[in-house]
């Protein structure tokens, strides 16, 4: 008996057994910061990829309605039909492409569409070459696949990021199933030209390898409607994944909203991922992102307007500055720059939190070859930009 209960209570200390996996994910340095900064006075938090815009009215009212209509039970797993069609519809009007709906996946936010889509390509053992720097989200959602990540670098050459194809093929494998890109680019505002994207994918074809494309900030772009896409170059049937999102063009980050674009031949894969995780997007929700897609263009416009103006300005601010350098951003709401004599992006980043109550993204949070910078959102009030810029600038030019 006192054999069972000596059992029992070195079970009950011994730690709670969870995944291996969980304990080999890598830190993700820009949730550390945010952990850092909490509960510190007086922060101008431009961390994070949102603006500080709420989500406008036509798209609340819609939603308000749906739930006085009664839009509160469980959906089709890959989104309303409605919704789907509506996507199809806003591709044909803002893309000029004809994608049927039924190629069109609704997800519970981009998030969810980049580890549903991983989820049905890789398993352990197999290899994704990631074009970096990228937000550490997707590298960690490939680690709990198991697979194995290789970090494939932008060069960045006389102020500019620039993708060398050759380095990108030289590193792909037997190994390799997928190669994850991000264009427009989280963080760097890099925009992968046409030419680039038809290689890219030529390369792929050839190889049986799929091509996972998050192209969440395709319609934040300051010239011209959208950024090139690979659906632009695509074949119906390539082994293409497109993840899109309504968080950042519509002030819905909060709502969890986004959706994939495949080959039919993904539908089926992809809905039984789904079922097992999500089951379904929110279906009161959809109403509001079919209001977005229907009605947004306004909105987008004029918060294009704002942040084409804080762009202008934080590129004028920092080249005063004489210290720092960054490219000039093609595209999102990023300046991702570094500082003269600061390698440290983390002990950089916790001095402006204490020094200057400015919280930012350390370069470090967006893969191994970007630890010497700091991403800055600008998608902010003009008032609020100027004010972090004064505090960084007493920080780093002191």
């Amino acid at each position: 008996m006192m054999k069972d209960q000596d059992k029992s209570e070195k079970i009950q200390k011994e730690e709670p057994k969870f995944r291996p996996v969980l304990h080999a994910l890598t830190a993700n340095p820009g949730a550390e910061m945010m952990r850092y900064a909490d509960g510190k006075k007086d922060i101008i938090t431009l961390g994070q990829g949102e603006g500080d815009a709420p989500t406008p009215d036509f798209i609340c009212d819609a939603v308000a309605q749906a739930l006085k209509d009664g839009q509160t039970f469980y959906g089709p797993i890959l989104g309303s039909n409605e919704l789907r069609t509506c996507l199809s519809d806003y591709y044909q009007r803002i893309y000029n492409l004809d994608i049927p709906s039924d190629r069109v996946f609704v997800t519970s936010s981009g998030s969810t569409a980049m580890h549903l889509s991983l989820a049905a390509l890789v398993d352990k053992g197999d290899e994704v070459v990631a074009v970096t720097p990228i937000w550490k989200n997707l590298l960690g959602a490939v680690e709990l696949t198991q697979a194995s990540t290789k970090q494939v670098s932008l060069d960045y050459i006389d102020d500019k990021w620039q993708l060398d194809l050759d380095k990108l093929f030289g590193a792909i494998t037997e190994a390799t199933k997928v190669i994850l890109i991000v264009t427009p680019s989280n963080p760097t505002g890099w925009t992968a030209r046409l030419d680039e994207l038809r290689a890219i994918l030529d390369f792929a074809r050839e190889r049986g390898i799929w091509v996972l494309s998050d192209e969440v900030y395709g319609r934040l772009v300051y010239e011209g409607v959208r950024a090139p896409s690979f659906l632009d170059v695509a074949r119906e049937d390539d082994l293409l994944l497109v993840v899109n999102s309504f968080s950042k063009s519509w002030a819905m980050t909060g709502w969890r909203l986004g959706w994939i674009v495949g080959p039919r031949v993904a539908e089926d894969k992809i809905r039984d991922v789904a079922l097992y995780n999500k089951l379904c997007p929110p279906t009161f929700t959809q109403f509001g992102a079919m209001a977005a897609l229907e009605h947004g263009e306004k909105f987008l416009k004029s918060q294009l307007s704002l942040w084409h103006s804080n762009r202008d300005l934080v590129v004028k601010r920092f080249k005063a500055m004489g210290n720092v350098h960054m490219s000039y951003p093609e595209s999102t709401f990023y300046a991702f720059f570094k500082v003269d004599g600061e390698d440290d992006c983390i002990v950089l980043t916790k001095r402006l939190i204490d020094e200057a109550g400015v919280l930012l993204s350390p370069g470090s949070a967006f893969g191994k070859e970007a630890k010497g910078y700091i991403r800055l959102c600008f998608a902010v009030s003009e008032a609020r930009l100027s004010e972090a810029l004064d505090r960084i600038e007493r920080v780093i030019c002191k």
